[in-house]
């Protein structure tokens, strides 16, 4: 699942058809749904396995996601409980703020992966799995952003922090993480040593060093403390299957490990 939309600049929500702030509403719901509707399906598949996108940026472990403000931080929840549709635009229920909303909703599409494998895997065999494909600096993802940004950001990834990824490479990466029978492994977060977090490091063959850059191995990365945090996770997925509006019947039929 890779669907996305990114509104650093907007200075007030915009709303899905269904009522929730777009960020959240495309970049988390709608995974959250599909996710789950797809599970019973899968689960009589061979080799099944499951992957959302996430992103550094959701994880505050990593220069993207730790030292570029706003950082990701779903609070208590506070705006899933009261509903998370209109006017109740961020996860913590505070004013909106575009470029969180983003980084909110990537935290909450890893620990749904991590939700699905604690309740899934054991029962249906599926792997689940979340990937960081690296920036893939080119695409409509920052069409929101000015001109001058569109044009400087993929030269600065490429040349000085060599975390870009082009489109063609990104697509390989995920469709190695569905296919690739080294990757069959459930409940991980798949990264690239690229360039990303050792900034301006380059090796002897002019490849970057690091994670997320173009070129290097796949690997299983790290997390951050708060997308594995286990207790905001569930309550997470509770609050989330509210405000989908499913019922006993839309979950899947699996047995759910404990």
């Amino acid at each position: 699942c890779n669907a996305a939309v990114y509104k650093p600049t907007d200075p007030e929500p915009a709303w899905t058809d269904d009522g929730f702030e777009q960020s959240m509403g495309i970049n988390h719901f709608g995974h959250f749904l599909l996710a789950n509707l797809l599970v019973d399906d899968m689960a009589k598949a061979k080799d099944a396995r499951m992957c959302i996108v996430g992103s550094i940026t959701g994880n505050t472990n990593t220069v993207g996601g730790g030292l570029v403000y706003p950082q990701a931080d779903l609070g208590n929840l506070s705006g899933f409980v009261e509903g998370a549709k209109k006017p109740i635009a961020m996860a913590d229920g505070k004013p909106f703020f575009g470029a969180k909303a983003y980084k909110d909703a990537k935290v909450c599409n890893m620990m749904t992966v991590s939700e699905l494998h604690r309740r899934y895997h054991d029962s249906t065999g599926i792997s689940f799995s979340s990937m960081y494909p690296g920036c893939i600096a080119e695409t409509a993802l920052f069409r929101e952003k000015r001109p001058w940004f569109r044009k400087a950001f993929p030269w600065f990834m490429k040349y000085i922090t060599g975390g870009y990824v082009g489109e063609v490479e990104a697509g390989e990466r995920l469709a190695q993480v569905v296919d690739d029978p080294s990757c069959s492994k459930s409940d991980v977060y798949w990264s690239w040593n690229g360039g990303a977090q050792q900034v301006g490091r380059w090796s002897e063959d002019g490849k970057p060093k690091g994670a997320g850059g173009s070129g290097g191995e796949i690997f299983e990365n790290t997390q951050s403390d708060a997308v594995k945090d286990r207790d905001t996770a569930i309550k997470m997925w509770d609050l989330s299957v509210k405000a989908c509006g499913m019922s006993e019947k839309d979950l899947p039929k699996a047995p759910v490990s404990q």
